[in-house]
C-alpha cells in the first residue's frame, strides 16, 4: 500500500471515528442532573449535610431498618411483586413493544432468587446491570438510575431483602423478539448510556436540593417514567421529566413549565400529591403512579417529600404541546348540559360512573374520586381514562382503602372508548377521540 493510500484510508477511518464518537454524543445527551450547573463533587468531599442515606430520625437505626426504608424510597417491591403474589418474589409482566419481560425474585432464596449474591454480585446488579452470572440485566431494572445510588445505601437494601422469608419462585421465561432478546448486546447499551457513577453533589446547591435530588435521581428514578426515550429507548434528558407512556399509562410532564408542568402547583399540593396521591384541583394518582405513592412516597419522611419538592422546582420547563395550557372548571350539574361527544359514552357513564363521579365531575362520594382539574380528563389523548376504567384502581388512602371497580370485562372496547370520550368532553379541555382499536391496544400494554 503506498503512501498516499494509507493516508486516505487513515483519514477515512478518522472521520468515522469522529461521526461515530459525536452520533453517540448525541444520541446520550445530558446527564440526568446536569442542568443544576454544578460544579459537581464525589460525596467524600462534599462539605454540606450528606444528602444519601436515610432521614434523621433513622440515622441511629440498624442496617436493616434502614435498608427497609431505602427499599421503599427505590419502590422495589411494587416491580418485583404480582397481584396477589408473594412480596419481591418477582414475575410482573413489562409489556414493551417488542415483547414481554418478567421482573425476578429477589428475595433471598438460594436457588431462585438473590440468596447466592455477595455483596460485590449485588452492587453489580445494581449499580451496573450486571447479573450474578455474568449475564446483562436489560433497563427495564433502572440501573441506569439505581448507578448513583451509593455502595452503603445499596448494601443497606441488600441486609433487608436478605432479612425477608426465601420464597421459590423460578423467573418466568421473557419473550422478546430478535434482536432484542440478545442480552450480550446490553454491554454496548450499558457502556453508552449507564454513567457507572455514584452520586455527586453539586456544591452550587442547598443540602436540601441535593438531597432531593438523590431521591428523585437514584432511589425514586422519576426519570424512568416520566422522561421521554431516544432512539435506543434511553432517558432523553433534553426533554427532562417532560413526560411519557409508560406500561401503558402516561406519567404526566413534572418539569418546571407553569401551564402543562407542575410550575403552577403550590408547595402544599405537590406534598400533598406525593404523599397522600390527591391533591385539591389536580386530581388523584392512579395506575402506577398511584403504587408509586401507596408503595413509596407515601412511607418517606416528611422533610425528604419536601426536598424532592425543591429539586423538582428547578428542573427546566418543558412544555408538553398535545396538553390545554388551563384544565376545565366543573361542569353543568345539570346533564342535559355540556358537550356530549358520544351518546353511548353517556349511557355507560350514566350507568357506571355518575354515581361516583357526580355530573359536575367533583365526586360528593370522595375528594379523590373528583374529576375536575386532573390532567387525565384534560389530556386529548384520554389514555389514564381509559385504563382506569379497564384497570380500576385500589388506593391505600390515610383514611383507608379506595376502590375503583374495574370494568374491563364489563364493557366492551367500543363503549369504553365513547366513556372515555365522553368525559374528557364534559369534564375536560377538549374531547378525545379514542377508538375500539385504541383501546385494544391498551389491554395489550397492561396484560401480564
Amino acid at each position: 500500500m503506498n503512501p498516499a493510500t494509507r493516508r486516505i484510508l487513515v483519514g477515512i477511518a478518522a472521520i468515522v471515528m469522529i461521526a461515530a464518537i459525536v452520533g453517540v454524543w448525541i444520541i446520550r445527551g445530558p446527564g440526568s442532573m446536569a442542568f443544576g450547573g454544578g460544579p459537581n463533587v464525589e460525596l467524600k468531599d462534599y462539605k454540606g449535610a450528606n444528602p444519601t442515606g436515610v432521614p434523621a430520625k433513622l440515622a441511629q437505626a440498624g442496617l436493616i431498618e434502614r435498608g427497609a426504608y431505602l427499599a421503599k424510597a427505590a419502590d422495589c417491591m411494587v416491580c418485583h411483586t404480582t397481584e396477589g403474589g408473594k412480596e419481591y418474589a418477582g414475575g410482573l409482566g413489562f409489556k414493551l413493544p417488542f415483547g414481554t419481560l418478567y421482573s425476578t425474585n429477589i428475595t433471598p432464596d438460594k436457588d431462585t432468587g438473590i440468596g447466592n449474591y455477595g455483596d460485590k454480585e449485588f452492587l453489580n446488579a445494581v449499580q451496573r446491570g450486571i447479573r450474578h452470572d455474568g449475564a446483562r440485566l436489560y433497563p427495564a431494572m433502572p440501573y441506569a438510575s439505581y448507578t448513583y445510588i451509593t455502595d452503603a445505601d445499596a448494601l443497606a437494601i441488600k441486609a433487608y431483602l436478605f432479612s425477608l422469608p426465601p420464597v421459590r419462585a423460578s423467573a418466568s421465561a421473557n419473550t422478546l423478539t430478535f434482536p432484542f432478546n440478545q442480552r450480550w448486546a446490553m454491554i454496548f447499551w450499558s457502556e453508552v448510556f449507564n454513567p457507572d457513577i455514584r452520586f455527586e453533589p453539586d456544591t452550587s446547591k442547598s443540602p436540601e436540593w441535593n438531597r432531593g435530588a438523590y431521591l428523585a435521581e437514584a432511589l425514586a428514578h422519576c426519570g424512568e417514567c416520566h422522561t421521554p426515550r431516544n432512539l435506543a429507548f434511553a432517558l432523553n434528558n433534553r426533554k427532562k421529566f417532560a413526560g411519557a407512556i409508560t406500561a401503558g399509562w402516561r406519567a404526566y410532564n413534572i418539569s418546571s413549565d407553569r401551564a402543562t408542568g407542575i410550575g403552577g402547583w403550590r408547595d402544599d399540593d405537590l406534598i400533598s400529591y406525593l404523599s397522600t396521591g390527591h391533591a385539591a384541583g389536580h386530581g388523584t394518582a392512579s395506575g402506577p403512579m398511584g403504587e408509586a405513592v401507596d408503595h413509596s412516597f407515601s412511607q418517606l419522611a416528611p422533610e425528604d417529600i419536601r426536598a424532592i419538592v425543591a429539586y423538582l422546582r428547578t428542573v427546566p420547563a418543558t412544555t408538553s404541546p398535545d396538553l390545554p395550557a388551563s384544565v376545565a372548571p366543573p361542569a353543568s350539574a345539570s346533564h342535559k348540559e355540556g358537550p356530549v361527544a358520544d351518546a353511548r359514552g353517556k349511557m355507560v357513564f350514566e350507568g357506571a360512573c355518575v354515581s361516583c363521579h357526580g355530573w359536575t365531575g367533583e365526586s360528593a362520594v370522595s375528594p379523590s374520586a373528583t374529576l375536575t382539574g386532573a390532567w387525565a380528563v384534560n389530556d386529548p389523548g384520554a389514555t389514564n381514562v381509559a385504563q382506569i376504567v379497564l384497570s380500576g384502581t385500589k388506593r391505600h388512602t390515610p383514611d383507608g382503602a379506595l376502590s375503583m371497580p374495574a370494568f374491563g370485562n364489563a364493557y366492551s372496547d367500543d363503549e369504553i372508548a365513547a366513556v372515555a370520550n365522553y368525559v374528557t368532553a364534559r369534564f375536560g379541555s377538549k374531547a378525545s377521540s379514542l377508538t375500539a382499536k385504541d383501546v385494544a391496544e391498551l389491554r395489550k400494554q397492561t396484560s401480564q
